[in-house]
């Protein structure tokens, strides 16, 4: 018996440039391999491993993100893998799609179409382009910095900011603002972090935050 060979199209964004990149996938391709998808740039890679379980063939995938500092793990059945005209993977925190499979046009056109999206999200959140979200700028967005500063009087207050002081010990905390980030000491044993206030991303992270340690 010969299997007949099916084929389709996936892509991302990358994280790193901006570009997007795609590929034609086909089965023999896929079974019993890993697949990478690397952009050009060498800053990122999505992977795509085949696999069999009690549910079915299915493919898993991890897709690195524009809007997220961690790449984004999914788990699709090889059904809609190959046969979909287009069937898209959203990041979880912003709706945005980061991948895409089916046909070559319809995936051309989501990559196109979630680029619009991610661009008007940019200017909405007064983030001027793809360097200014992941944090590669070297200067600090205010709006940022305001949020982290909040955040560390708020974990101050608290008492959930951690040194190498002994527990109990009465601490005094200093913020030096610097070119791109935010530095928070302990004047008394020393022990300092610095937080990034580039990136849109790393404040949403920071605001989650229950506690910081100073090392």
């Amino acid at each position: 018996m010969i299997l007949e060979q099916q084929k389709t199209t996936v892509a991302y964004r990358c994280p790193e440039c901006g570009a997007g990149v795609l590929s034609a996938i086909d089965t023999f391709s896929l079974v019993g391999h890993m697949v990478k998808l690397k952009c050009d740039c060498g800053g990122s890679e999505m992977t795509m491993v085949h696999s069999r379980d009690g549910e079915g063939s299915r493919v898993r995938f991890s897709v690195p993100c524009m809007i997220c500092p961690n790449p984004h793990s999914y788990t699709v059945s090889s059904s809609v893998f190959f046969n979909d005209d287009i069937f898209a993977l959203p990041c979880q925190l912003s709706g945005i799609n980061v991948a895409m499979m089916g046909d070559i046009n319809k995936v051309k056109a989501e990559l196109s179409r979630s680029e619009l999206e991610l661009i008007d999200a940019l200017e909405k959140s007064g983030v001027s382009g793809f360097d200014a979200l992941k944090g590669e700028e070297d200067m600090s967005d205010p709006q940022v910095t305001e949020i982290i500063t909040y955040v560390i009087r708020e974990l101050d207050e608290e008492g959930k900011i951690k040194c190498r002081c002994e527990e109990g010990s009465e601490r005094e905390y200093e913020l030096e603002f610097l070119a791109g980030a935010i530095r928070l000491s302990c004047k008394k044993c020393g022990a300092s972090k610095e937080i990034s206030t580039g990136s849109l991303v790393q404040a949403h992270d920071f605001l989650n935050a229950d506690s910081l340690t100073l090392e």
